[in-house]
């Protein structure tokens, strides 16, 4: 049986791979409008990226690890934490968010903090939209985005609900920058387990389905920078007859091309570095609407439109993707358009097909219910950030104040058609994958013993917790359960 985690991965053209990303990333300096200090945190970040990356493949078992209370409650609650508010704003104001000292108690006990945003969100659902927003202004103003995890999560949340009932936002904008998003992408893949564990555990699972086969072809939806692949591509060139390697294709779909040339650039010069013959094809997949919901994904998953050739193992690989598809449609849970495109991939009759999602319910249409969720998740991620990592970490100012603040935005402040992180737990995604005509695949033994290494040897703390149910892996902080990972035939 192989295992991807004893493999070595030649440390100067790992390097190479991810100076090429670093350089081709166009990455500069901007102002994120996260806060009045934001500038130097955005400089900062961009200044560390080809440190991270370098970590990430540069080192050989990192890169094949790879209710709420009445509205009339929320005057007294606002009363009883006013106190708290006071002497804490002159020293907000001279903080230095890149070396802020730790903040705790701005809003304390949590547990008002967490009611007075309950509260807030129930304003905001029934309507009475002016006290919603004085609750807000009042969070983000006593709630700073450099305190502690309570702190830095009220703000996070606070920021969402105030742009819902101001209704700021057309229907899809990424406020960040793309350089800006990338950074912070690689920060939290770095920081954090969640990526990692996915993508290590899903590319064990088309390991073991593919080997000994000579053509492999791997449709990756939402391929984004490609850091899934350079550990496969090891792993399966050191299984392989240098003189007579198997053929790797690798058909990368998103929804910018430029972006994904790049990447696709960039893994061809890595697998020639592993004398592999390998070939990547960039495939467009503009978003779905309601309007229109099949045209870009389902109806353009042909075989034709990939280039399947006969005689290939085909591997799908669905890591954070299929979320992304339910849409408001009419139906009881909106997911008309994913069962179409599960139905698509099953016709084509794949070996093995990963699934890697967050282990969280926020594709409730009722927003209370969806705010609920959204702030038990988050809380949770928060606490392990704040477990794990220094106060001073910009890579979890990054991470915080961009990636997430991006994904809390989207489920609190957005509806409709502008909202796409509708994610939902794996009991849901079991029953669609098996109502589709797909059979539970087993996870390896190999697969747990490395992702028991990644945690025991990158991120140590005892709060990660990973299980095994219903033979798939579920990887959480403390007893809450926040990616699971599993696959299917």
């Amino acid at each position: 049986m192989n295992c991807l985690i004893w493999g070595s991965c030649p440390v100067k053209e790992a390097a190479a791979f991810a100076d090429v990303l670093l350089k081709q990333s166009d990455a500069k300096p901007t102002n994120l409008s996260l806060s009045s200090t934001a500038t130097a945190t955005a400089a900062a970040l961009l200044s560390s990226t080809l440190h991270q990356v370098l970590l990430l493949y540069s080192s050989r078992l990192p890169l094949l690890l790879l209710l709420p209370p009445p509205a009339e409650e929320v005057l007294d609650m606002l009363s009883s934490l006013k106190s708290h508010e006071e002497g804490d704003q002159e020293h907000h104001r001279h903080s230095n968010p890149l070396h802020p000292k730790p903040q705790h108690g701005q809003i304390s006990p949590s547990a008002h903090a967490r009611q007075l945003l309950l509260s807030c969100a129930e304003l905001a659902h029934r309507g009475d939209l002016p006290a919603a927003q004085r609750t807000a202004s009042f969070l983000l103003a006593t709630a700073s985005p450099y305190g502690d995890s309570t702190d830095r999560l009220v703000h996070q949340f606070a920021r969402a609900l105030s742009l819902r009932v101001e209704r700021l936002l057309p229907p899809v904008v990424d406020a960040a920058p793309p350089e800006a998003l990338q950074s912070s992408y690689l920060s939290f893949n770095q920081i954090t387990p969640f990526l990692r564990f996915a993508h290590l555990t899903a590319n064990q699972a088309i390991l073991e389905a593919v080997d000994g086969r000579r053509q492999v072809h791997i449709l990756d939806f939402d391929t984004s920078h490609g850091l899934q692949w350079p550990p496969l591509l090891q792993a399966i060139a050191e299984r392989s007859d240098p003189k007579d390697p198997p053929s790797i294709r690798i058909t990368g779909t998103g929804s910018n091309l430029e972006v994904l040339r790049r990447t696709g650039d960039r893994l061809l010069t890595f697998a020639d570095s592993l004398n592999l013959r390998f070939q990547f094809h960039p495939l467009l997949l503009l978003p779905a609407t309601s309007s229109n919901p099949l045209s870009s994904i389902s109806a353009n998953l042909t075989s034709s439109s990939f280039q399947l050739h006969p005689g290939e193992t085909l591997a799908v690989n669905c890591v954070l993707f299929l979320h992304k598809l339910p849409k408001d449609d009419g139906g009881s849970d909106g997911s008309h358009n994913l069962r179409a495109f599960l139905q698509a991939v099953r016709a084509m009759n794949p070996a093995v097909v990963t699934v890697a999602e967050r282990e969280a319910s926020h594709n409730s249409p009722i927003f209370l219910q969806r705010f609920t969720e959204a702030l038990d998740y988050y809380t949770a991620v928060f606490e392990s950030l704040e477990a794990t990592l220094p106060p001073t970490s910009r890579e979890r100012v990054a991470v915080e104040q961009v990636w997430l603040s991006k994904e809390i935005e989207d489920v609190v402040s957005r509806e409709g058609d502008g909202r796409r992180e509708r994610h939902e737990r794996f009991e849901w995604w079991e029953a669609l994958m098996r109502r589709a005509g797909f059979t539970n695949l087993p996870l390896s033994p190999f697969a747990l013993s490395q992702a028991r290494l990644l945690l025991r040897l990158h991120y140590p703390s005892e709060g990660y917790q990973l299980q095994m149910v219903r033979d798939s892996f579920f990887l959480g902080w403390q007893k809450k359960p926040l990616f699971s990972v599993s696959s299917w035939h």
